[in-house]
C-alpha cells in the first residue's frame, strides 16, 4: 500500500481491526478477484480473527457480485 499523507491516514477506515485491514485494502483484494470470505482471508487475513468483520466483508463481496451468498440450487428447487 502506498504511503499516505497524514490527512489520508486519519481518514482510513478499518474493516478488520484484528489485522488492520482498511476499506481500501479490502477493495483492492476484491478487485483482484476475491469472491468469497475465504479468498479475502487468504489474501489479507480479514475475517480470520474474531469474525466481527465478516458481515462487512460479505456486504462488500455482495456489492461486487449481487449473487454472493445465495444458494441458487436451493432457489431453483
Amino acid at each position: 500500500m502506498p504511503d499516505l499523507s497524514p490527512a489520508q491516514e486519519c481518514a482510513r477506515v478499518y474493516v478488520c481491526i484484528c489485522f488492520a485491514v482498511s476499506d481500501r485494502e479490502l477493495a483492492g483484494v476484491i478487485a483482484d478477484g476475491a469472491r468469497t470470505e475465504e479468498e479475502v482471508g487468504d489474501a489479507c487475513a480479514a475475517g480470520t480473527g474474531c469474525g466481527n468483520c465478516l458481515d462487512r466483508i460479505c456486504d462488500r463481496l455482495r456489492a461486487a457480485d449481487p449473487l454472493h451468498g445465495l444458494d441458487l440450487r436451493e432457489r431453483a428447487a
